[in-house]
C-alpha cells in the first residue's frame, strides 16, 4: 500500500508539470499575439497562473519559449488538417483549413513576428514546420484528388507558399476579408472542371 501511495505521489508532479507547460504555451501565444517580440515573460507567467520560476524551469530562455510556442502552433494546425481530412468532405476541408491559417495570422501577428525572429536562420525549424504542415494539408489534397475533385498537379508546398504570400501581401484593415475571398478563388481554380464551388 505504501508503495502504491509513493508511486501516485511520484506521478502527480509530472502531471502538474504537463498542465503547467500547456498553460504556459497557451498564455504565451496570447501574450505574444498582443505584445510581439517584446512581450513580457512575467506577463506570460501571470496569465498562466504560475510563478516566473515555473516558467524558467520549463523554458530557460525567451527563445526556448518562443520556439515551443512555434512548434505548438504548427502541431495544432497539422492536427486540424488531419482531423478535417477524416471528417469533412475534401474541398470543404481544404477551405476550412485555409481559413484557420488566415485566422491565425489575423489574430496573432505579434506572435508570428516574435516566432520569425526565433526561426530566422534556423533551417531546422523552417524544415520542421514546412514538412509537418505540407504533410498534413497534403492528406487533404490527396483525398480530394483521389475523389476527382481537384487537380493532381498541385503540391502542398505550393499551396502553403501561395497562402502565406496572400496573408502578407496586404497591409490594410480589411486584409483578412480580401485574403479569404482570394483564397476561395484560388481553391476554385484547383477544382476539376464540373465540380461545384463551395466558397462562402
Amino acid at each position: 500500500m505504501k508503495a502504491v501511495r509513493k508511486e501516485k505521489a511520484a506521478r502527480k508532479p509530472r502531471a502538474d508539470s504537463v498542465r503547467n507547460r500547456e498553460r504556459l504555451l497557451k498564455a504565451a501565444a496570447r501574450v505574444l499575439g498582443a505584445g510581439g517580440p517584446e512581450a513580457s515573460l512575467e506577463a506570460v507567467a501571470r496569465r498562466a497562473g504560475v510563478g516566473i520560476g515555473t516558467l524558467y524551469r520549463h523554458f530557460p530562455t525567451r527563445d526556448a519559449l518562443f520556439e515551443a510556442v512555434y512548434r505548438h502552433e504548427v502541431e495544432e494546425l497539422a492536427a486540424l488538417a488531419e482531423s478535417l481530412a477524416k471528417e469533412v468532405p475534401p474541398v470543404d476541408a481544404l477551405r476550412r483549413w485555409i481559413r484557420a491559417i488566415v485566422q491565425l495570422v489575423a489574430t496573432k501577428k505579434g506572435m508570428l513576428a516574435a516566432l520569425a525572429l526565433v526561426a530566422d536562420g534556423r533551417s531546422d525549424l523552417w524544415a520542421y514546420s514546412s514538412q509537418r504542415l505540407s504533410g498534413a494539408v497534403g492528406t487533404i489534397l490527396a483525398r480530394a484528388a483521389a475523389a476527382g475533385q481537384v487537380r493532381r498537379d498541385v503540391r502542398p508546398e505550393d499551396l502553403l507558399h501561395a497562402l502565406i504570400g496572400l496573408c502578407y501581401a496586404y497591409d490594410r484593415p480589411d486584409w483578412q476579408e480580401t485574403v479569404l475571398r482570394l483564397a476561395d478563388v484560388f481553391v476554385d481554380g484547383l477544382l476539376v472542371k464540373g465540380q461545384a464551388t463551395q466558397g462562402a
